[in-house]
C-alpha cells in the first residue's frame, strides 16, 4: 500500500495499514488472536523486513572500512540511516545520532560516561515513574561509584510536577534521568520543564524517550535536552537496534563505553587516539541491516504521520478507559484527562496474571507484571497489573473485544 504524507486524522481507518503487517493480518484471517502489546514491541510492517532483505541480498559489506564499492553502497545505506534518524528527532547534526542495540544499552553508555565525571556523594535525579532501564543504570553508580539517587515521585495519576525536580536538585546534582513517556501510566512527562529547571540550576538531563518517540513527535532542539534515548523495535523496526541522541559537547567529554575496531584514529604502543563522534561510540561491527530496518520505519511513521497516528490512538485509549470504567472491581492507572495508547488496569479481586491468562485463552495478548517499574508499582499497591497497549493497527473492536474478556474474566475469578 503507498501511503500518502500526513494522511488526514478523520479519515483515518486501521484497516488502511493492517495488511502491511503481515503478523497482524495472519492473526486477523485466523480470526484468533487480538495482538496489544505493542507497547513492549510493535509487529513490523513488510517493508522494515524487505528493506533489510534487500540491503542484505543486493548491497552487503562492512561498513566504512571497506576501500570497494560494495562496502561503498553498504556505508552509505547506513549512514543514511543515520541521518533519516537525525531528522526524525530534529537533531542539528548526524554525529549527535550514536547507534546502539537498544535504548537500554544507550542509558548505559551515558552511565558509563558520568562514572568519569562523578565523586562519591554526588547526586543523580531519578523519578519513580521511570522503566527500570533508566533507574537500574544509576543504582549502579550508587553501588560503584557512591552517588546518590534523589526521588521524584508521581502524583496518583501519573503526572509528574516540574517543581519537584527544582527541590530535588541541589549543588550536588550531576544529572536528572526522567521517562518522556511512562509505560505504565501512559503519560508524557512535561518534559521541556524540567530541562529548563534543570538547565538553570546547570544540570543535564537524559530523557528516556523509549515510549513518547512512538507516539508523538519528537523535536530534541526544542525540548533542549543533552540526551535522548530510543529503541527500533517499539517504533515498527527491529530489534538489536536503538539509538542515543547526545549534544556535541558531551560528545566531545564522554570517553567511549566500548574499545575496539573502528572507534580508534590511533593506536600506538603506549597511547590511543579516539575516534570522533559517532564513531567512538559504535565499537566494532554495527547493526547496519538494523539501521536500515529501523530507518524504513521511520519512514513509514512519517507516511503515515505522528498527528494521525496520535488521534487514532487517542480514540482507542478514551473508548477502552471508558468501558473498562464500566466494569466492577476494576482499577484504572493514568490520567482520565490524557487518554492515548497504554491502558493499565489491575482488579484487587484478582491477580493481573490470572486476568492476562484468561485473555490469552480467548486470544488476546497484553501484558502482566510490574512492566519493569518496581518502584511505581509499590506506589500503586500493586505488585502486578495488567497492561493493553494499542498502536496505528489496532481497531475498537479489539477493545470491546478486550472489555468483554475482562469482564468475563472477573465473572470466572470471582
Amino acid at each position: 500500500m503507498m501511503l500518502q504524507p500526513e494522511r488526514a486524522a478523520t479519515a483515518w481507518n486501521p484497516d488502511m495499514v493492517r495488511g502491511d503487517f503481515p503478523l497482524i493480518a495472519n492473526m486477523s484471517e485466523r480470526g484468533r488472536t487480538i495482538y496489544l502489546d505493542s507497547a513492549a514491541s510493535a509487529q513490523k510492517p513488510r517493508c522494515v523486513m524487505d528493506s533489510m532483505a534487500d540491503a542484505a541480498f543486493t548491497r552487503y559489506a562492512n561498513v566504512h572500512r571497506g576501500a570497494h564499492w560494495l562496502s561503498g553502497l553498504a556505508t552509505e545505506g547506513y549512514e543514511g540511516a543515520r541521518a533519516g534518524l537525525q531528522a526524525f528527532l530534529n537533531a542539528s547534526g548526524p554525529e549527535q545520532i550514536i547507534f546502539t542495540k537498544s535504548a537500554t544499552e544507550a542509558i548505559n553508555l551515558v552511565a558509563s560516561a558520568f562514572a568519569s565525571f562523578v565523586e562519591p556523594g554526588d547526586e543523580i535525579v531519578v523519578s519513580a515513574l521511570d522503566h527500570h532501564a533508566n533507574l537500574i543504570p544509576w543504582h549502579m553508580l550508587r553501588e560503584r561509584r557512591g552517588v546518590v539517587l534523589r526521588w521524584v515521585d508521581p502524583d496518583p495519576r501519573g503526572n509528574l510536577d516540574p517543581a519537584a525536580f527544582d527541590d530535588a536538585i541541589t549543588p550536588r546534582t550531576r544529572l536528572v534521568a526522567v521517562t518522556h513517556m511512562s509505560n505504565v501510566m501512559g503519560v508524557l512527562t512535561p518534559l521541556e520543564a524540567i530541562v529548563r529547571i534543570a538547565h538553570d540550576r546547570g544540570v543535564p538531563v537524559l530523557a528516556d524517550g523509549t515510549q513518547a518517540a512512538v507516539h508523538h513527535p519528537i523535536d530534541v532542539a526544542a525540548l533542549d535536552v543533552d540526551f535522548y534515548a530510543l529503541t527500533g523495535h517499539k517504533l515498527y523496526g527491529p530489534t538489536g537496534i536503538g539509538a542515543l541522541y547526545a549534544k556535541t559537547e558531551w560528545l566531545e567529554r564522554m570517553p567511549p563505553m566500548l574499545g575496539g575496531g573502528e572507534m580508534v584514529a590511533v593506536v600506538g604502543r603506549d597511547h590511543v587516539e579516539y575516534a570522533a563522534a559517532p564513531h567512538k561510540f559504535e565499537a566494532g561491527t554495527p547493526p547496519i541491516l538494523e539501521a536500515i530496518g529501523l530507518a524504513t520505519a521511520l519512514d513509514y511513521i512519517d507516511r503515515v504521520g505522528h498527528s494521525t497516528i496520535a488521534a487514532h490512538e487517542t480514540a482507542l485509549g478514551c473508548h477502552a478507559r471508558a468501558r473498562l470504567a464500566a466494569l466492577p472491581d476494576i482499577t484504572i492507572f493514568g490520567d482520565p484527562e490524557k487518554p492515548g495508547p497504554i491502558l493499565t488496569f489491575a482488579s484487587a479481586a484478582a491477580h493481573a496474571n490470572d486476568i492476562a491468562a484468561i485473555l490469552d485463552s480467548k486470544g488476546i495478548c497484553v501484558r502482566a507484571g510490574a512492566h519493569c517499574t518496581q518502584p511505581l508499582h509499590h506506589m500503586l499497591g500493586f505488585s502486578s497489573t495488567c497492561r493493553a497497549s494499542f498502536a496505528m493497527y489496532s481497531t475498537l473492536q479489539e477493545v470491546d473485544a478486550l472489555a468483554d474478556a475482562v469482564e468475563d474474566a472477573l465473572k470466572i475469578l470471582k
